[in-house]
């Protein structure tokens, strides 16, 4: 397809990238900007990132960039950094039937027919075709500006169209992921899933079971932080998918008393408006609001069992509902325990009378505190006005956060727990 026909402006190539190209080239290997980056400049949007495909084997690549680095042994790739800027660069692979797999070394399936070992390496044909879906199968050649279509994903992308490339069954079998993925391409681009595409999904759903924690954590973060999170939350829901990233946030959806599933809608919306207005946004909120109402409730039921005060109860719950999420979700420690601070902030926010509100005040977690308590409001959670009376001290001078603390009656102000006594043991002590 050449230039004046896809009309992609040179001007939007990306500076790092193509120098990763040209340098291929200049070695004598073939290269090209490949995938969502395509796809994404044909839509018309600004690409997330640029990945190229060539025809260098990962050994030889490297050897080609000395900011360059090796990773991945399932799937090896080439990272080229250029500052903060990371460019993903992909051998062309070809099918596991190749000749060049005859030991089964560098392509591997398990029995079920999941890829352990992705490197047998083709042509840009073969390439094509291994790629899961097909509006993610373009190809640029910075030779002469053209764009090199295998798989029909031209077409399908002026339909608007999320199609698989082989059959459907075999590739969610192959990667259970992709099922995830092709939730997340239809919600980002506005996209719908072709029938033959989604038909395998709701069958197939449960390997997602098997995929590892820590990578279904990076697809959660992509799916629902990447500035489309309520729209894929949809798909998530349309397709029984959201249950393998938050199993215990699934679990109450329908059997509550809490307004969860408008919570999680309010979060994702907060989301997805922050991303747009280009200000920050953090998992450790994401999850701590999406599992606030687990966290709660078990929390309350801590409280029933055992004779345990509020904040030490707080912290089993914690501890319980990481170790049961994490199962599905790996979650880095430099989320976790900001997580724990959002959680134990919501107990004390109440508790706002003295000294207490300024101290609370200037917790670094105040602020995302604040946030969920809000978010709970606005859910239907009755909090008796605690979000707003947040609102004004934090808006209000000396004198009016006095006053606002004068007025607070001391019969508003939560009873200590008295603790049960323990009976003496009858044994001797030394």
């Amino acid at each position: 397809m050449p230039e004046k026909i896809h009309r992609i402006p040179r001007q939007r190539l990306d500076d790092n990238a193509m120098k990763v190209v040209y340098r291929l080239h200049d070695a004598g290997h073939d290269s090209f900007l490949v995938g969502g980056c395509i796809r994404d400049l044909l839509l018309g949007q600004k690409p997330k990132d640029f990945d190229v495909a060539t025809s260098a084997h990962p050994e030889e690549a490297v050897e080609l960039f000395h900011r360059g680095r090796l990773i991945g042994r399932r799937f090896k790739l080439l990272h080229v950094r250029f500052g903060r800027e990371l460019i993903e660069v992909a051998t062309f692979r070809a099918g596991h039937d190749s000749e060049d797999n005859d030991d089964g070394e560098q392509g591997r399936q398990a029995a079920n027919g999941m890829i352990l070992r992705d490197n047998v390496y083709g042509t840009i044909e073969d390439d094509a075709l291994r790629r899961d879906f097909t509006v993610n199968a373009l190809y640029y050649c910075a030779k002469d500006y053209s764009i090199y279509d295998f798989a029909n994903g031209y077409p399908d992308l002026q339909q608007r169209i999320i199609r698989m490339i082989g059959d459907p069954a075999l590739r969610y079998r192959e990667d259970p992921v992709r099922m995830l993925r092709a939730a997340r391409f239809a919600a980002k681009l506005g996209f719908e899933i072709e029938p033959a595409t989604a038909a395998p999904i709701h069958e197939l759903s449960g390997l997602l079971a098997r995929i590892a924690p820590a990578r279904l954590f990076d697809e959660a973060l992509k799916l629902l932080q990447s500035g489309y999170g309520a729209a894929a939350y949809r798909q998530l829901q349309r397709f029984d998918l959201f249950r393998y990233l938050f199993p215990l946030t699934h679990a109450q959806l329908e059997a509550s008393d809490w307004p969860i599933a408008a919570l999680i809608q309010q979060v994702l919306k907060n989301t997805d408006r922050r991303l747009e207005q280009g200000k920050s946004v953090t998992p450790a909120f994401m999850f701590a609001a999406l599992l606030w109402y687990p966290l709660y409730q078990r929390y309350l039921e801590i409280l029933d069992e055992d004779e345990l005060p509020p904040l030490q109860a707080l912290h089993e719950a914690a501890n319980q509902i990481l170790s049961a999420q994490v199962k599905a979700t790996a979650i880095p420690r430099r989320f976790s325990a900001p997580m724990r601070e959002i959680w134990e902030l919501q107990l004390r926010l109440p508790r706002y009378q003295g000294k207490r509100a300024d101290q609370l005040l200037s917790h670094p977690r105040f602020r995302a505190a604040y946030d969920l308590v809000l978010l709970r409001e606005s859910a239907g959670e009755d909090l008796q006005g605690l979000g707003q009376w947040w609102t004004d001290y934090q808006h209000g001078n000396e004198g009016q956060r006095r006053d606002m603390l004068s007025d607070v009656s001391t019969d508003e102000r939560p009873r200590k727990r008295r603790r049960r006594r323990r009976k003496p043991s009858s044994g001797s002590h030394d």
